[in-house]
């Protein structure tokens, strides 16, 4: 029946709408562009008329009154791109100018929060440091963190996921230990709290601590409270390689047993032995959504993924909370035993087999507040040549530091190719917005994943048509975070569009200099005002918190600041 009220309702909007934008002015007018619509249908041309912040009429519309008048010129116009995985909204109020990283690839909604999230927060968790991005951690709830944004005003869309490992930390700590009942059932309450709050689903980072120390059962158990608010269950699983389709097996029994839809974070195959398993892992997939169990996944572009350094020890080791074990890494007979476990065992997620054993396949992209900025850029086997010591000895010297995050070339183009061509794959960029001015470096991916996508394997390559690129980029992700009123270009949607020439869309990021915008996307649109304008950016900060709500099984609205 909700379903059934909803549809009616935005027919009479769309009615409504039309009816009106007969004779009154519009706000924006689009003209002379060739739509994309993100629904995967042929380009056709078009105008777009726009009022209050959504489209109220697509045709000939030249002729039209409207206060603001943008000229397509043939180029195309789509829906704004969706970023499935945006790790933290916190840039966006603590450096305003980080949002510069998404918008120039055209990116207009992001999704923040993987095992952990900006809420909730007690007195352990509001003294991390390292989870602030500088700003002073002074909420505990997502109601709390929510009010604070709306103060500051944000220039994208965002919606929040609790991680289940923020609420493990909150709980249990840093340490592994299974909850008592009394403790899983307070962490039940959080997630509960979270989704009343807005969260759109719980969502777990299962390699790192302490995340790699919950159980399927406690995760199902937490995925049980979103289900109860018709949320969605999210991850970046226990294996991305070896064990990569036991990985995904645990994420559809999740799934069936918490009975809601799943989605896989970044889908790859990771170590050049398992690259074939990635035709397995969408065959899962695929046979899995065929007997009707609703599961997706994303990818980013790039043959190198991003994770912490300190991920290339086995996670057991952080136990006792990491920075007990970080203060031991200075013990010799302890780096040697450290050094043994690496090169020899497999039955976790050895990163530093999955690179062929060489640290020059590992890649600093990031050394934190402490660390030394002219490591950037170097692999681990350059820094050791660098300071004139071995290769281990530098690895550890750099994990016990702390904060610096690598990139290892792990994937092939292959993988990469074929996973998008599946139908059930968006993308994401799998890194927070990024102020150029105020951080030593990045993973490229922060900068270029979605001009990426259209550059590389669109034009270039002709992986998939544009069509399916775009579907990709908006209604898919659109659809899979049940924001049905965003991600396709229609009568009643919201008005979060691009205007951009595909062949000149390009990815500039590199890992010698990855501090570098996208080009090619002309203008962007959010909720119905100019982001950018022919390149400019217009210092709007139109961008809402998409909250969910119990109700929004078929619908999504955001609060306006």
């Amino acid at each position: 029946m909700r379903r059934m009220m909803f549809a009616a309702g935005l027919v009479l909007l769309v009615f409504v709408a039309r009816g009106a934008g007969q004779t009154d002015a519009l706000d924006l007018l689009i003209v002379g562009g060739r739509i994309v619509d993100g629904a995967g249908n042929p380009w056709f041309r078009a105008d777009v008329g726009i009022r209050g912040g959504r489209i109220v009429d697509i045709g000939q519309l030249a002729s039209r009154p409207a206060r603001q008048r943008v000229d397509a010129r043939d180029r195309i116009v789509s829906p704004g791109f969706i970023d499935m995985m945006a790790g933290s909204s916190v840039p966006l109020v603590a450096d305003p100018p980080s949002a510069e990283s998404k918008l120039r690839q055209g990116i207009t909604t992001i999704l923040v929060g993987e095992g952990g999230s900006v809420a909730p927060q007690n007195e352990r968790t509001m003294r991390r440091p390292d989870d602030d991005d500088g700003l002073p951690i002074t909420w505990r709830t997502f109601a709390e963190y929510f009010k604070l944004v709306e103060l500051k005003r944000i220039a994208l869309n965002v919606v929040h996921n609790v991680g289940a490992a923020q609420v493990r930390r909150v709980v249990v700590g840093d340490e592994n230990q299974r909850p008592t009942s009394a403790q899983l059932d307070e962490m039940r309450r959080l997630v509960a709290q979270a989704m009343q709050d807005g969260a759109v689903g719980v969502s777990s980072a299962l390699i790192y601590p302490p995340g790699t120390y919950a159980t399927t059962e406690e995760l199902i158990e937490l995925a049980k409270v979103a289900a109860q608010y018709h949320g969605i269950y999210l991850t970046h699983m226990r294996n991305e390689s070896g064990g990569v389709l036991d990985a995904i097996r645990e994420t559809i029994r999740i799934g069936e047993e918490a009975h809601l839809p799943v989605h896989i974070y970044h889908l790859k195959a990771a170590g050049q032995a398992n690259w074939r398993l990635m035709t397995d892992a969408l065959a899962l997939i695929a046979d899995t959504r065929a007997r009707g169990v609703d599961i997706t996944a994303d990818i980013y572009p790039y043959i190198r993924n991003g994770i912490g350094l300190g991920s290339f020890l086995n996670p057991r080791h952080y136990a006792r909370g990491t920075a007990p074990f970080l203060q031991t890494l200075g013990d010799a007979a302890l780096r040697r035993e450290l050094r043994r476990e690496v090169e020899t065992t497999s039955d976790w997620e050895n990163w530093y087999q999955h690179v062929g054993r060489d640290w020059d396949n590992v890649l600093i992209t990031s050394v934190g507040a402490r660390g030394n900025k002219e490591f950037v850029g170097l692999s681990v086997k350059q820094v050791a040549q660098k300071r004139g010591i071995d290769e281990w000895d530098a690895f550890f010297d750099l994990v016990q530091g702390g904060g610096i995050g690598v990139a290892p070339k792990s994937m092939n183009e292959d993988q990469k190719r074929e996973a998008l061509r599946a139908p059930f794959i968006s993308v994401d960029t799998d890194s927070a917005p990024t102020n150029p001015a105020s951080v030593p470096s990045a993973h490229p991916r922060a900068f270029g994943t979605f001009a990426r996508i259209i550059q590389q394997y669109v034009i270039e390559e002709h992986v998939i048509p544009l069509e399916e690129a775009v579907r990709k980029m908006t209604s898919l992700p659109a659809n899979r975070l049940m924001l049905h009123d965003r991600g396709r270009i229609a009568l009643g949607m919201s008005a979060d569009l691009l205007v951009y020439d595909p062949r000149q869309v390009k990815d500039t990021a590199t890992y010698a200099k990855p501090l570098s915008f996208a080009t090619g996307i002309d203008c962007v649109v959010i909720n119905g005002e100019l982001v950018i304008d022919e390149g400019k950016t217009t210092g709007a900060k139109p961008g809402i918190l998409l909250r969910h709500t119990p109700s929004q099984k078929s619908s999504s609205r955001g609060s306006t600041p």
